[in-house]
């Protein structure tokens, strides 16, 4: 990344400014603008989530927050309630209370003497949720909004129920909402009500795995905050992008197909990063091209910003299959519009392990014997353990390994080999003609790229819960030995496969510890020639609509100034015990300890998320994450423990969770809970 220095505008910064809610709470801001805006008032965006920004993000802020405010915005970045410097607790993510204060922050921000009366929201993740979201609702005052890694869908497109299937990543982010919720302010910026705020916090907390676990299907608790269910509702202009790497690689498209706003698409080979911190690379200049956004929808500058077309993404050539990539190897590729004219809907039956030739559009129906063969397998609960996180952070390197082990325990299917480049963009879709023989089982589908020396690297995948297959909101168990017809749609991507490859569909029983199993192995029927794989196909000899570098290199203010004292450690590891037949999954993540020089403060964050199982026992799934979050500063030393551990039975899901907290070694705090909540046909 190349460090600006010599921006447009000069720069002042207040560290902490209040701004009041109508409860009384008041929220922690920092703000970076323009010293010019003393007297020429100039739009605001705004950047509005709970991970602390006096320090766990102090670093990322700093990089682009006074690169835009050098380009003439004022850049507040505010905690949510109940986190960092701000009053108040976090109960849970995108609550009504949540988005309310949003409204309340953006109406401060219009009425200050240096805004101008416009704002626009910006962020990933959470960020860009609450950006969508607060969208959703119009304030007056928001002109545009920015988004990266984001869904508009939060039950069946975010880290809970994929397919309607459980995900580990429910019970690993619920472990990270624990920790962070439950850390104390800086007595430095609050004063000696840091303890009370801190135990309030303490106090009311609870893990919010067990509210997302008492919500199984489709509800009015998830409909909440999904900007799916009313896509009319956003009236401002979007820029939406994500990463194919990145587990929020469906909502940009979704977007673009829906809104009825001023809309661009931007989808790169990253895991979950900013476009200009971007993991895989090419990481590209991404906060140019929010300026070049904000100066259009905020100041009016007539740039050209919506020139060209809808959707810019990246063409991922083949790679070897590996955990972390530094660069994806390919090419940007633009649609003028989504759905884009160039995609062809390629559809393949199912027949004998292989992946046939494209069915005739124009016939209906199967060639030959409706019925064909039926294959079967029976997953053991060692299919998934090299399927990489539901969302890639590539750190520590978490993509997909080699699938070869996988499709052992698989149906697999594949194509002749490829006797020209063939390239998709989209979501593929998987349509089954099938049978299981228990009430409750799932299929996992995955796509790889398979080398002519026979290596597969998974493209895509996607996950299904059967008794969800018509609908997530009133479930229905399956009749054992009864024929239903299943779709499965898969992650989007853009991939090209080279001549002399195949294209294989690996069809599984089970997927842990990515996806909860199911409560008891089943055996699946698959009957051919009446299930398909339908490929999104772009064909080679389309234009790219766009030049070979549409972006400019990364760039940013300099980082703020750190020094690590101790040394950050990764681990991912995979572990088979062959006497006693336990298999497990040990992830650590530990950014050591990290001094932040402007403040003094010394920040350490620790992760470790365990999954087990033993031999093809599915009720002896377990996953356990362990958080701890440490704050030094002179005679401030204060620690937090967090431990949630998920279990079930046949019949019901068991959290066991602790809560410790501590002034130097001596705790200060501490609770446990021990809960039960009923399997709803998961």
């Amino acid at each position: 990344m190349r460090y600006v220095t010599n921006l447009p505008y000069a720069t002042k910064e207040e560290e902490h400014v209040t701004i009041p809610m109508s409860d009384g709470v008041r929220l922690s801001a920092r703000i970076w603008r323009p010293t010019s805006s003393d007297t020429e008032p100039v739009p605001a965006v705004l950047e509005y989530i709970p991970y602390r920004k006096r320090d766990l993000t102090a670093v990322r802020d700093s990089i682009h927050h006074p690169y835009l405010a050098g380009h003439g915005y004022a850049c507040v970045r505010v905690d949510l309630r109940g986190t960092g410097d701000s009053e108040g607790v976090l109960r849970d993510e995108y609550l009504e209370r949540e988005q309310a204060d949003a409204e309340e922050v953006l109406a401060w921000l219009a009425e200050q003497p240096w805004c101008d009366g416009g704002t626009g929201m910006m962020g990933i993740s959470w960020g860009a949720f609450a950006a969508l979201q607060v969208a959703a609702r119009r304030p007056p005052s928001l002109k545009a909004i920015a988004i990266a890694s984001f869904t508009d869908d939060r039950h069946a497109d975010d880290m809970h129920y994929m397919g309607g299937a459980l995900l580990s990543d429910n019970l690993a982010e619920a472990g990270t909402m624990f920790a962070y919720g439950t850390c104390p302010p800086d007595p430095a910026v609050v004063g000696e009500r840091w303890r009370e705020m801190w135990h309030e916090r303490l106090e009311q907390t609870e893990p919010w795995v067990l509210q997302w676990l008492r919500h199984q299907r489709r509800d009015d608790y998830w409909r909440h905050a999904s900007v799916c269910e009313d896509y009319s509702a956003v009236r401002c202009p979007v820029l939406a992008s994500s990463g194919w790497a990145d587990g929020y690689s469906n909502a940009v498209t979704r977007l673009l197909g829906h809104l009825d706003v001023p809309r661009k698409g931007l989808i790169g080979p990253w895991s979950h990063k900013f476009p200009h911190l971007g993991e895989p690379g090419p990481a590209i200049g991404y906060l140019q091209e929010l300026v070049r956004w904000w100066d259009h929808w905020l100041k009016g500058v007539d740039n050209g910003v919506m020139d060209g077309p809808m959707l810019r993404t990246w063409m991922q050539d083949s790679v070897p299959p590996s955990t972390s990539y530094e660069e994806r190897p390919g090419r940007w590729v633009g649609e003028p519009h989504w759905p884009s004219p160039h995609i062809r809907q390629v559809t393949h039956p199912l027949t004998r392990h292989t992946i046939g030739p494209p069915r005739d559009p124009d016939r209906t129906g199967p060639d030959g014997d409706a019925d064909g063969e039926a294959m079967t397998v029976r997953s053991p609960l060692s299919v998934g353990q090299f399927a990489g996180k539901w969302a890639s952070y590539n750190a520590p390197p978490d993509l997909p390994y080699d699938q070869r082990e996988e499709d052992g325990g698989s149906l697999v299917f594949d194509s002749e080999p490829l006797t020209e480049q063939l390239e998709i963009l989209g979501s593929p879709t998987v349509e089954l003609d099938l049978s299981v023989s228990e009430p409750v089982a799932m299929v996992a589908a995955r796509l790889s790229d398979v080398s002519p020396e026979g290596a597969a690297t998974r493209v895509s995948y996607g996950i299904l819960n059967l008794t969800r297959r018509d609908s997530t909101e009133s479930p229905e168990p399956l009749e054992p030995g009864r024929r239903y017809r299943a779709t499965i749609p898969l992650n989007g991507v853009a991939q090209a496969f080279p001549p002399g490859h195949r294209v294989r569909l690996s069809l599984s029983t089970s997927y842990w510890p990515l996806a909860w199993p199911p409560p008891k192995p089943a055996l699946l029927s698959v009957y051919e020639r009446s299930s398909t794989l339908t490929l999104p196909v772009r064909p080679v000899d389309e234009p790219d609509e766009v030049p070979s570098s549409p972006f400019g290199e990364p760039e940013g203010t300099p980082p703020l100034e750190t020094r690590q004292l101790t040394p950050p450690e990764e681990r991912w590891e995979v572990k088979r015990d062959l006497i006693g037949y336990q298999a497990g999954l040990d992830i650590v993540k530990d950014r050591g300890t990290v001094r932040f020089e402007d403040t003094g403060i010394e920040a350490g964050r620790r992760a470790h998320e365990r999954y087990t199982a033993v031999a093809d026992d599915f009720t002896s799934a377990a996953g356990e994450s362990t958080w701890t979050m440490a704050f030094r500063r002179d005679d401030w030393d204060v620690r937090v423990v967090t431990r949630t551990r998920l279990s079930c039975d046949e019949t019901d899901f068991f959290v066991d969770a602790t809560l410790d907290a501590y002034e130097a070694d001596r705790r200060v705090f501490s609770r446990t809970w021990n809960e039960k909540v009923p399997r709803d046909l998961l």
